[in-house]
């Protein structure tokens, strides 16, 4: 496997993990679980980028 498709596979554990086990979508949610959630997304945009850019490196 390449490494977009790992860390997509992670990134979607991640959110998976937050919806079911931190409640993340439910009718309760702090700030700190929308903030967490939203630097989840941008550390798997980062990581995107990264790993293409070596993709395209080699």
């Amino acid at each position: 496997m390449n490494k977009i498709t790992i860390a997509t596979i992670i990134y979607v554990l991640g959110i998976l993990i937050g919806a079911f086990f931190l409640k993340v979508w439910g009718a309760e949610t702090s700030f700190i679980k929308t903030i967490s959630i939203f630097v989840w997304t941008i550390i798997f945009l980062i990581a995107l980028f990264y790993a293409d850019k070596k993709e395209r490196k080699n």
